[in-house]
Formats: C-alpha cells, structure tokens, sequence
C-alpha cells in the first residue's frame, strides 16, 4: 500500500491544544467494524460495549519530563533534546534539535551545568546517543530540569503535568503519553471493574517508533524503531483464561495493541516476558489477540493509523474520521477517542 492511502483532511482548528475539563468529558465516536456504521457518544458510553468476563488491558507506563533544553558548552547554541531510550545508567538515545549542530564529541550543559551530556554518535535513525555527567540522583535532576515532552503540533503550555499521564501510570520510561488511556478517571475503571470487566497491565516504554515519520511511498519498506514491552506472568494468565472462557480483549491505546500482538501466539493466547518490540501493523494483517480496539484520532499518513486501519479497515477508517472531521471531534493527543467494536 501507498503512503498516501492513509493521508486525510484535517482543519487546524480540529487539534486538540488541551486537555477536556474532565479526563473523562471527551466525546467517543463508536464504529463497528462489521458494517460500517458510526455512533456518537461520550465516553463513559464505552461500558456499554464490554461485557462480564471482558479483559479491559491497559499500558500503565509513565512519561518521564524527557525534554531539557540546554546549550553547547563552546558557543552558547540552544539545543533541545528528548530522551528516547535508556541504554545504560548514564547513556540515552535521543532526539535532538537542530541535529546538524549536535555532532560526536559536542558537549551540552543544562541547568548551568547542573548536568551534561557528550554525544557519543549519530544513530542509525538519525538521533544521538547522549552520556550525561552530574552530581546526584539522574531522576531528581531530570525532574528539575525537565518538561513534558509534548508532541509539537501542541503550541499551549501544558499547566499541569499529570494531565499528560493517564491515572493508572506507574512505570517510568515513556517519551509521550499512551494518550488513549487519557480518558479514564480512578470513578470509571471501577464502575468498569464492578461490571466485570477485569483490569489488566502490562507495559511500552513510548519511544522513537511513535515520533518517526514514515518516508517511503511503499509503506511496507518502513521500519519501525524498537520500543521496550514488558508482560508479567499474572497479566499473561488472566488474559489466557479470560479468552478460554469466551471473554474478549478490549485493548486501550495503539501501544498496548502492539504489545499484545508481539507477545501472541497463533493460537492467540499471549506469553509473558518483556524485551524489544519492532513490529508494524499496516492492513494485511491478521490480528491474534485484540478483539475491541479503544483509540484517539491518529495524525494522517501515522504507522498508528495504519494501524487502527489494518484492525477496521482502512476505507472504514477514512469515513470515520471524514466523520469525525465533519461532526467537529478533537484530534490527536488531546482529543477525544474512538471505540472499534
């Protein structure tokens, strides 16, 4: 398929620059994926859909404040870096801006010096491998120094940090929110819990693979960057018997999604573990896990389009954002959700 299969129109004014009032006051656009047709909701709605004996599976990872703004020690430039992956205790990938003043052996200091950071090469992805020096503890200095890594289509400051974090965020590591998630209040996931449904977590760590755009014509040539899963054995299990005994998967977010087909067998049950996940799901594929599929609007010609296209099918998916477009929903990080049943 091409790349410009999955392009779509999108006014300016429908991008989300904040979050609803209330995590859960988003509209949820409803579309059932057997025939087509489209429902208008909001999003507690969702329950309606799940059923007793449901699995509701959740990336409980946590966005760490990965973008520091710093300056080279020799002449004063600004550069902004977002840290990707954690390498070793003082190691990172990064993604760093303008990358052209950012070469092998180009010292950054942030905070006055408070920490730096070498670059120690240009990454195949076109990124820096970074190693910091400071005093202390990484974690408290990045928490000082740091801000919110927000994608750049969101111009307003973010007031409050947590909104960028769903409420059951746990595990740090991420470099953008797993913003499906955003919608669900502590109130929700019990009533969803009271009903039946059983609420189970595993891990993404959201890296390059979310920021990386695709640039090739033929889709099926991109490769995605590694992002770092992990599953326990208890998620694994509850999962396995759940859908032994007929229940469903009701996956929240694209992340979650790829987990869960990383770790499936064809027999579609999953195995615990954790490590490196590189895979790209695009229309053709076969999915063994997911049954119901919880989602925000996706940027147009994105690998997470792509993705909610290969699960409903992407001329399903076109009108439903065609729309959602028309209907006035917010778009992307911030916006509101959709529920492919």
């Amino acid at each position: 398929m091409r790349l410009k299969d999955f392009d779509y129109y999108l006014p300016e004014e429908l991008i989300a620059q904040e979050p609803a009032e209330s995590r859960d006051k988003s509209r949820l656009l409803v579309l059932h994926r057997d025939t087509g047709f489209i429902e208008h909701r909001q999003f507690p709605d969702c329950m309606q859909y799940f059923r007793p004996g449901d699995a509701l599976v959740l990336n409980s990872t946590r966005v760490i404040p990965a973008r520091l703004i710093g300056v080279k020690e020799n002449t004063g430039a600004r550069i902004e870096v977002v840290l990707l992956t954690r390498k070793d205790l003082n190691t990172w990938e990064a993604l760093v801006k303008p990358g052209r003043r950012v070469r092998p052996g180009t010292v950054i200091s942030f905070g006055q010096g408070l920490l730096t950071a070498e670059a120690v090469e240009v990454t195949e992805a076109g990124g820096r491998l970074l190693k910091f020096d400071y005093n202390g503890v990484f974690e408290d200095i990045l928490d000082r120094l740091g801000q919110m890594p927000l994608p750049p289509y969101i111009k307003k400051e973010l007031r409050d940090r947590e909104r960028y974090q769903t409420v059951y965020a746990k595990i740090p590591g991420s470099a953008a929110a797993p913003t499906a998630g955003l919608h669900f209040t502590p109130e929700l996931l019990e009533s969803i819990r009271n009903m039946g449904v059983h609420i189970v977590e595993l891990a993404l760590h959201v890296g390059l693979g979310t920021f990386r755009p695709v640039k090739v014509e033929n889709i099926a040539e991109h490769k995605m960057h590694s992002e770092y899963y992990e599953i326990s054995p208890a998620a694994a299990d509850t999962i396995n018997r759940l859908k032994k005994a007929g229940g469903r998967v009701i996956a929240v977010g694209t992340t979650t999604t790829r987990t869960l087909e990383t770790v499936a067998a064809e027999s579609g049950f999953v195995k615990p573990g954790n490590g490196w996940t590189d895979i790209f799901i695009y229309p053709g594929y076969t999915f063994k896990v997911v049954d119901l599929l919880i989602t925000n609007f996706h940027l147009p010609k994105s690998t997470l389009l792509m993705l909610v296209a290969a699960f409903a099918g992407r001329e399903k998916i076109l009108e439903a954002y065609q729309r959602a477009v028309q209907y006035k929903y917010r778009f992307f990080s911030f916006g509101d959700a959709m529920l492919i049943v």
